[in-house]
């Protein structure tokens, strides 16, 4: 991954009377990051500044060199976002017109991309997927969806946002098959830490901040420890309470 990666220099992003980042400054580059934290920590709220749908209040944000504010309209073709729900991402009726469409919106005529999407199905075994139907579709399979028409435009980095938090064990295994053969930096936020425990980099968000940020085993076993703490500790005042 080339050296600009992601940066984040010195950001502030503020939500109505809450600041979701204070002086946050990030560097990533590696090619596979994962992110962990509760819910609120800003996990999805920095994937929204990386893809330029939100603007920092202060700071500035930097996608392999492209300012998200200034460049914008330049971000789709090095970065791309999957939604938790795939179902908020799919705009199509079909597979295969799903997949041509993330190609037209840059410019491919529509005949030149339906036939890359169909193309693109066949070269990973996936052939009769192009006239199906997405509403028949699995959970699992739209979310297979939605990461093809990703990766069919090839932008340099992928944001998951909790991409294995709906789906069976089936599909968490054929997802993260899926992940593995990519080429792409891959950025995944997530709860469920086994996903993400052998990344070679974690990020551990809380209240805005980074509160670890390391090897993935590293940072994913303080993250667990201190949930579990937590958790003994509200039981300890609950007990309290009721003794």
């Amino acid at each position: 991954m080339p050296a600009d990666g992601l940066r984040l220099e010195d950001v502030t992003l503020v939500r109505g009377t809450r600041r979701v980042f204070e002086g946050l400054t990030l560097h990533l580059t590696e090619r596979r990051i994962g992110l962990v934290g509760d819910n609120g920590a800003g996990k999805s709220s920095l994937f929204r500044l990386l893809c330029g749908l939100d603007r920092p209040d202060a700071g500035r944000v930097r996608v392999h060199g492209l300012d998200t504010v200034s460049e914008r309209r330049q971000l789709p073709r090095h970065i791309g976002l999957m939604f938790q729900n795939p179902d908020d991402q799919i705009v199509f009726p079909t597979v295969a017109e799903e997949l041509a469409f993330s190609l037209t919106a840059q410019g491919a005529p529509r005949a030149e991309a339906r036939a890359e999407a169909k193309e693109f199905l066949a070269q990973r075994g996936l052939a009769d997927w192009a006239a199906r139907a997405v509403g028949e579709l699995s959970q699992g399979q739209r979310q297979q969806v939605c990461l093809l028409a990703l990766q069919i435009c090839s932008p340099r980095t992928l944001l998951l946002d909790e991409p294995f938090a709906s789906l069976d064990l089936p599909s968490q295994a054929r997802l993260s098959a899926q992940l593995a053969a990519t080429e792409q930096q891959v950025v995944v936020s997530t709860h469920q830490l086994d996903t993400v425990r052998d990344f070679e980099r974690v990020l551990w968000l809380a209240d805005g901040q980074v509160r670890a940020d390391g090897p993935g085993p590293v940072v994913c076993a303080a993250y667990a420890d201190d949930v579990r703490a937590r958790a003994e500790a509200d039981s300890q005042r609950h007990g309290a309470l009721h003794a």
